[in-house]
């Protein structure tokens, strides 16, 4: 069995050779690697592949009579897989779905197609609440009053200049999946009062759960997304959702920028509106070098970060070197859509 490590400089190629030699001991195989440029490197859409790294042509040339590829960002869109008569598994160490694969074109030439879920949970959680404490507690903006313009920043202590504290301050969870679960475990350690609005989930939450997305903006000091990105979702808080939220409020996401219209975020917080933004993730991304939220105040950001953890990376590898070998031993793959 010919496997390909198509890694990166996040999950690297040699972090998942590791992870293979240990878990895949059922059937001898002869390992290639492949190291992709993404982060260091731009990606996005590549043909019909969502989210992925422009490398069709090595990619092509890496999979020569390969059986099995793990990857991240690999493009395996009809051109590749087409190329790849020999493939077939595709491992993609993602948590939330291989975005980087056409899935109904691999079905269709007999390519099983597995993921990581949940790998980055906790880092993703963790993320979150360090965003909301930044945005609330106006870390980032003293930060660089001191360290970067010399200026003590007494405004900082200032009734007015100061921020709020978590503890008794109500915060709203838009989705309580692997992450909003998290959070609303940490945030109640905290001593916030947890709202939850999240229609698919049933079952017991921590804290209480709200009926309507309209309920949870209008009670909610702080609220932070963890919804999905479908298209029931996409442009999910507009200027009609954040006109709902009480005024100084603070919106944090660390799940997909397409939850938010930029724009009404954008208006929100010139306005006063909204006293703070905490946004890990854009409509657009990388961000412009022209984008109207590097001008406008309150704004928290970082590229990306929220699911970036050693620890992430060594789970996925190990999430997808676990389904190789029950591929080899002929076992059910624990996490296949193909």
């Amino acid at each position: 069995m010919r496997i390909l490590a198509a890694g990166d400089h996040f999950v690297l190629d040699t972090l998942i050779g590791d992870a293979l030699e240990a878990a895949v001991t059922a059937s001898p195989f002869e390992l290639t690697g492949l190291t992709l440029p993404w982060p260091l490197g731009p990606f996005g859409g590549v043909a019909e592949a969502d989210e992925a790294g422009d490398c069709e042509d090595a990619l092509i040339e890496a999979l020569r009579d390969v059986e099995v590829c793990v990857t991240r960002m690999a493009p395996f869109t009809e051109r590749v897989l087409d190329a790849s008569p020999a493939l077939r598994l595709v491992v993609v160490c993602r948590g939330g779905g291989p975005d980087n694969v056409d899935v109904e074109a691999a079905r269709a030439r007999g390519v099983r197609v597995c993921f990581a879920p949940d790998r980055d949970a906790a880092a993703a959680a963790e993320f979150t609440v360090a965003m909301m404490l930044a945005a609330m507690r106006r870390i980032p903006e003293a930060h660089d009053s001191l360290a970067r313009r010399g200026v003590w920043g007494g405004s900082y202590s200032t009734y007015e200049g100061c921020g709020f504290e978590l503890e008794d301050t109500r915060v709203g969870l838009v989705g309580y999946g692997a992450v909003g679960s998290r959070v609303a475990r940490v945030l109640s350690a905290f001593g916030a009062e947890v709202e939850v609005y999240d229609p698919y989930v049933r079952g017991d939450v921590h804290g209480v759960r709200v009926a309507s997305l309209d309920t949870l903006l209008s009670r909610s000091r702080v609220v932070t997304l963890h919804a999905r990105l479908t298209d029931e979702t996409r442009g999910l808080i507009g200027a009609r959702e954040l006109g709902l939220l009480p005024d100084s409020s603070v919106l944090v996401n660390v799940a997909r920028g397409p939850l938010v219209d930029t724009g009404a975020l954008c208006d929100a917080l010139e306005s006063g509106r909204l006293a703070a933004a905490a946004l890990d993730t854009y409509e657009q991304e990388p961000l412009p070098a022209g984008a109207r939220l590097r001008g406008v105040p309150g704004v928290v950001m970082t590229p990306r970060l929220g699911g970036a953890s050693r620890q992430v990376a060594e789970k996925a590898a190990r999430t997808a070197a676990a389904e190789v070998a029950r591929y080899a031993a002929g076992a059910p793959l624990a996490h296949c859509l193909t």
